[in-house]
C-alpha cells in the first residue's frame, strides 16, 4: 500500500522540484481551471435560466428575487471566506505531502461548516423582513422578496456545508468532483424551477416561491452527493464513522486565521454591495430590474475568471507548501493573463449584442434600453475583472487574506460606493452612473492586488 507521502505526491498538482516549462505551467493551470470553468458556466446558466423564467412573471418578480438574494449572497460570501481558509490550509498540506493531517483538517472543516451554517440559516430566516425593507423594496416587491429569502434561507445549511467541502476538494487539487456535483444539482434546479414556477402537470403554480423551493431541493441533493464522496473512501481525503468529530481548536484556529480576514473581507464586500443595490433600487423598479438582468447577462463572462482564480488559488497554495515560491508566482501571473484574454474576448459579445442578450430575460422595452448601457460599460472592463479575480484568488491561496481584505475595502467602499454616490446622486447619471462606479471598483482592486503580487510580500504569509 502506498505511503501517505506517496499518496499526497500522487494528488499534488504542482509537479516535482524541477523547473517547469511555460507549456507545463499553462497545462497545469488549464487542467485545474477547465473543470472549474465548466462548473461556473453551468452555475451561471442556471442563474440565467432562473431569471429568464422569473422574468416571465414581470419586473416585480425580477426585483423581488434580486433583492432577496442580497442577504443570501451575504451569507454565502461569509461562508465562502471560511472555505478559503480550508482551501488554503489543505493546499499547503497537500503541497507538503502531509496527507494524514490534511484528512484531520478536512473533518474539522466539516464540523465548522455545520455549526456556522446552522447559525446563518436561522439569522436569514429571522431577519429577512427587516433586510428586505432596508433595501427599499417597493410595496409590490417586498412580500415576494421575503418569501423567497426565507425559503432559500432554509437551504443554507446544505449549500454552505457543500461550499466548504468543495473548498476542501479544490485545495487537494480535485476540481472535477465539485463540477459533477454541481452539474447534477443545477439540472435539478432548472427542471424544478420550470415545474414549480409555472405549475406544470401535477405540480402547483408557485411563482417566485417555486424558484426558491427548486433551489432548496438542488442544494439538498448536492449536500448528499458531496458527503457521499468523502464517506466512500475513494478520495485521498475521506471520512469514516469511527473517526473523531470533536472540534480540534488548534486546526480550527489555523483555518480561521486565514478564513476570518477573508470573512471580514466578504462581509465588507456584501454590505457594500447591499448598499450599492440600495442605491440602484432607489432609482425605481424598472431600473433595478434592468440592473438585475444586466448582472445575470454578464455572469457568463465571469466563468473563465472564476475558474482561473480557483486554479491559481490551489496552485499557489500547493507551490508554497512544497517550498516553491517562484513557481507559485509563475502560476499566478500566467493565470491572470489567461483570465484577462478570455474575459476580454467574451466581453465583445456584451458590447456588440446587448439587446439580443437582454431579450432572453424580458420583453420590457424600458428594461432592455437601460440594460444595454450597463452591458456596454462593463464589456470594456472585462480584462480588469479577470485580473481582479485571479490576483485576489492567488493572494488568498497564499494565505495573504488580510491584505485582500484591505484591497476589497478600498475597492468596494472607496471605488464602488463612493463613485456610485457621486455619479448617481450628484451627477444624476442614473443606472449608467452606478455601473461606471462598478468599473471604478475593479480598476482599484486589480491595480492594488497586482502590485502586491509582483511585490512578493504574500510569499511569507503563514497558514
Amino acid at each position: 500500500m502506498a505511503s501517505t507521502k506517496e499518496a499526497a505526491m500522487e494528488h499534488s498538482v504542482v509537479g516535482g522540484q524541477g523547473e517547469l516549462s511555460q507549456r507545463q505551467v499553462l497545462s497545469k493551470i488549464w487542467n485545474l481551471a477547465f473543470p472549474a470553468i465548466i462548473e461556473q458556466f453551468l452555475v451561471t446558466l442556471v442563474g440565467m435560466a432562473d431569471m429568464i423564467m422569473v422574468g416571465r412573471l414581470g419586473a416585480s418578480a425580477i426585483a423581488a428575487v434580486g433583492l432577496s438574494n442580497q442577504p443570501i449572497f451575504t451569507a454565502n460570501a461569509i461562508f465562502s471566506a471560511i472555505s478559503i481558509g480550508s482551501t488554503a490550509l489543505l493546499a499547503r498540506l497537500m503541497g507538503a505531502r502531509d496527507i494524514k493531517f490534511a484528512n484531520k483538517a478536512a473533518r474539522q472543516s466539516l464540523i465548522l461548516a455545520v455549526i456556522t451554517a446552522s447559525v446563518l440559516m436561522l439569522g436569514v430566516f429571522a431577519f429577512a423582513p427587516a433586510i428586505i425593507h432596508f433595501m427599499q423594496a417597493e410595496p409590490d416587491v417586498a412580500p415576494l422578496a421575503i418569501t423567497y429569502a426565507r425559503i432559500v434561507g432554509v437551504s443554507l445549511v446544505f449549500s454552505l456545508t457543500n461550499l466548504i467541502l468543495n473548498g476542501v476538494l479544490r485545495g487537494a487539487g480535485d476540481m472535477r468532483t465539485p463540477m459533477r456535483v454541481n452539474t447534477v444539482a443545477n439540472l435539478i434546479n432548472v427542471v424544478f424551477n420550470y415545474l414549480l414556477i409555472f405549475g406544470v402537470g401535477p405540480f402547483p403554480e408557485l411563482g417566485v416561491a417555486g424558484a426558491a423551493y427548486a433551489t432548496l431541493l438542488a442544494h439538498l441533493v448536492a449536500f448528499c452527493m458531496v458527503l457521499s464522496v468523502f464517506f466512500s473512501g475513494k478520495f485521498v481525503l475521506h471520512f469514516r464513522k469511527d473517526q473523531s468529530y470533536r472540534p480540534d481548536w488548534g486546526i480550527i484556529k489555523r483555518i480561521l486565521n486565514v478564513g476570518l480576514p477573508a470573512s471580514i473581507e466578504q462581509l465588507i464586500m456584501r454590505v457594500g454591495m447591499m448598499l450599492y443595490a440600495r442605491t440602484v433600487s432607489g432609482l425605481g423598479t424598472v431600473a433595478y430590474a434592468a440592473h438585475q438582468v444586466a448582472i445575470n447577462s454578464e455572469g457568463i463572462t465571469f466563468t473563465p475568471g472564476i475558474g482561473f482564480s480557483m486554479a491559481s488559488t490551489t496552485l499557489v497554495g500547493q507551490s508554497l507548501g512544497a517550498g516553491l515560491p517562484e513557481r507559485a508566482k509563475r502560476f499566478g501571473i500566467a493565470s491572470r493573463r489567461l483570465a484577462m484574454l478570455t474575459m476580454g474576448t467574451l466581453g465583445l459579445l456584451l458590447f456588440f449584442f446587448p439587446a439580443q442578450i437582454l431579450g432572453f430575460y424580458t420583453n420590457d422595452a424600458e428594461v432592455i434600453e437601460q440594460g444595454i448601457v450597463c452591458l456596454r460599460i462593463i464589456a470594456l472592463v472585462q480584462p480588469l475583472m479577470g485580473a481582479t479575480f485571479v490576483m485576489m484568488g492567488s493572494l488568498r491561496g497564499a494565505g495573504d487574506t488580510r491584505f485582500v481584505m484591505l484591497v476589497t475595502m478600498l475597492g468596494i467602499w472607496g471605488g464602488r460606493l463612493g463613485a456610485a454616490y457621486l455619479f448617481v446622486k450628484h451627477f444624476d447619471l442614473g443606472l449608467a452612473g452606478a455601473w461606471l462606479a462598478m468599473a471604478a471598483d475593479h480598476l482599484v482592486r486589480a491595480s492594488i492586488a497586482s502590485w502586491r503580487f509582483h511585490q512578493g510580500g504574500w510569499q511569507q504569509a503563514k497558514v
